[in-house]
């Protein structure tokens, strides 16, 4: 394992096709390393580039970045297992992610780094205080943050949260628990560890095209509420509940509206009582077997059941 260094901070960048704008990025990335007081080791993650995006990064000479590495992946798997997959290579004890399409602020950097050495937390959630973007990813993003907040991690930004600064005690979380089919971010929120929040504005994307596609979104979507919360699961044992109790009341109503009036036709509420209640006995027997597979996987993922952020010797104090 390489050494651990202080006084700096490694950053992630994933890419996939970004020729059009990678260069940009690094002249501002390396300029901006000049005006701050801390080291910046980049780390460049290719998510199955099939453009010169490489090639470019190879081709430019970095004047105040401490140290620059490209980690090729395979294929394409997608922006959060290159963000694990460069995190391998940290150096620094300070670690972060960046898209390469200049959207977020160089500041978060600097801000965060500060609020960190302090000691005032471990992780700096970086929130979009303003950006423009289309009505549908706009709506797309309220949903999906107002979903996370309600059902798998209450600390979830309604603005939602794109990059987090951490210290060393999360990077050694994340390196040894690496998670397939889920959302780093979300891992960091869902494992409690000190954090703060802070709100900045993000410009639109400097050059090329977003590969932030409608079916990576969904993907997201379904990883982030099947590996962060059993609502999907409890979701079948209420709709079965729901149209058991359904079933009754239609079965209810068919046995008043006989003894009332014995020559009215109630077949239909029959119908629906049968049915109801046919199907929501199936629909809970689902749910309790759901359940059971539910902690079945929890337990398979062998995620720590608790996480020791800090241990204080009280003999030091007296």
């Amino acid at each position: 394992m390489s050494e651990i260094k202080q006084n700096g901070m490694s950053i992630i960048v994933p890419f996939l096709n970004e020729e059009e704008g990678i260069h940009l990025f690094c002249e501002k990335i390396d300029e901006y390393a000049g005006r701050v007081d801390f080291d910046l080791e980049i780390i460049f993650v290719d998510d199955g580039s099939t453009d010169r995006s490489v090639e470019m990064l190879k081709e430019y000479e970095f004047k105040n970045i401490i140290s620059s590495k490209i980690v090729r992946l395979s294929k394409n798997y997608g922006s959060h297992a290159a963000i694990r997959a460069g995190l391998t290579k940290a150096g620094y004890d300070i670690c972060t992610w960046l898209g390469s399409d200049l959207q977020e602020p160089f500041e978060l950097l600097e801000q965060s780094y500060k609020m960190i050495v302090q000691d005032s937390c471990d992780a700096v959630y970086v929130e979009k205080k303003s950006v423009e973007v289309s009505f549908f990813n706009r709506l797309f993003s309220k949903i999906y943050s107002g979903l996370m907040r309600r059902f798998a991690v209450k600390s979830y930004s309604s603005s939602g949260i794109s990059t987090i600064v951490f210290n060393r005690k999360i990077k050694d979380h994340l390196n040894g628990n690496i998670e397939a089919n889920s959302s780093i971010m979300l891992q960091i929120m869902n494992a409690g560890f000190r954090y703060q929040l802070i709100s900045l504005e993000y410009g639109k994307r400097a050059a090329g095209s977003s590969k932030w596609t409608l079916s990576k979104k969904i993907k997201l979507f379904i990883d982030s509420f099947v590996a962060f919360s059993f609502m999907p699961v409890r979701l079948i044992s209420i709709m079965g509940i729901l149209i058991f109790m359904t079933g009754i009341l239609f079965g209810i109503i068919s046995i008043v509206l006989k003894c009332t009036d014995p020559g009215r036709l109630v077949g239909i509420y029959v119908l629906i009582c049968v049915f109801g209640l046919g199907f929501g006995i199936t629909n809970i027997s689902l749910g309790i077997i759901a359940e059971y597979l539910w902690r079945a996987y929890d337990a398979a993922r062998k995620r720590p059941v608790f996480i020791i952020s800090d241990v204080v010797d009280l003999k030091e104090k007296c």
